[in-house]
């Protein structure tokens, strides 16, 4: 692992690049990123040691696709073309499915393999990048068979280093699940967020009025739309299934309201207290 190259140094691979550069300290670290400033601000922070261009790729060790899930199905094939034969590829997206058949047929498909690290913030960009991001944090990983043995074992070894649990899951799986316990919950900060501003028309009394609930309830609203957009357009299906269920949750909640029928709101409540259970983690 003597040359790592980050594509798109943001907040995942810029947190990603740190972790890489603290447990392999003799690697370079290179960003390569269509946002010239962000390399600059990557390098003056030390989320990375220099720039690169694709034309690098050939003598990568390590490539992260870090970039928004619609360019990464078309970037992934054109990275695949260049690397060597013995270099290990993986993504970072959110949805899995696309990009795993986009390159399933790829005379280097052993070379590539399709991960998941349910980590971040709200925040973007090199300034963003936290070292430690990913202790402790799940890592789901897609058709590991698919990859080969030896570039399989670095790469568990690179996830195991940071800190992070393994999962394995097939694409389709991945993504039906993802939609409902990340997406939903981006699409009902995002909503929330839109709903207050919308009636809300003073910003003061936002700012005065809204109590922590509020702040954490809609943190997520200040994530960006250009790394969400691409998201739920590839995971449409999904995302509007998990959408028609939370519609219709609302929906009979309303209904209760407007019946009075406050000992059933009760109950609805306290049967999802058993989130604390299993947010607290499973034994």
């Amino acid at each position: 692992m003597k040359n790592i190259y980050i594509i798109g140094v943001g907040l995942i691979g810029g947190s990603l690049a740190l972790d890489l550069k603290k447990h392999h300290h003799k690697s370079k670290v290179f960003g390569i990123d269509h946002n010239d400033a962000h390399l600059e601000e990557a390098i003056q922070l030390n989320v990375i040691d220099a720039k690169a261009t694709y034309e690098d790729l050939k003598n990568a060790d390590l490539v992260v696709l870090s970039i928004p899930v619609d360019a990464a199905v078309n970037e992934i094939v054109k990275v695949l073309d260049l690397i060597s034969d013995d270099a290990l590829v993986f993504d970072v997206g959110s949805t899995k499915a696309e990009i795993c058949k986009a390159i399933d047929q790829h005379p280097k498909r052993r070379n590539f393999l399709a991960a998941h690290p349910i980590a971040g913030t709200e925040f973007s960009g090199p300034k963003a990048a936290i070292l430690g991001l990913y202790q402790d944090k799940t890592n789901i990983i897609c058709e590991v068979e698919k990859t080969a043995f030896k570039l399989q074992e670095k790469a568990l070894k690179l996830f195991t280093d940071m800190g992070m649990r393994i999962r394995y899951m097939n694409p389709d799986a991945h993504d039906k699940h993802i939609a409902y316990v990340s997406h939903l919950s981006h699409i009902s900060a995002f909503m929330l967020g839109k709903t207050v501003i919308d009636k809300e028309r003073n910003e003061r009394d936002i700012f005065d009025m809204a109590g922590s609930g509020f702040a954490s309830t809609v943190r997520l609203a200040k994530s960006s739309p250009e790394m969400w957009t691409p998201i739920f357009k590839q995971n449409k299906a999904n995302v509007l299934e998990t959408l028609d269920e939370y519609i219709n949750n609302l929906t009979k909640f309303r209904a209760l309201m407007h019946d009075d029928d406050f000992d059933a709101i009760y109950s609805e409540m306290k049967n999802t207290n058993h989130i604390k259970e299993i947010l607290n983690g499973i034994q």
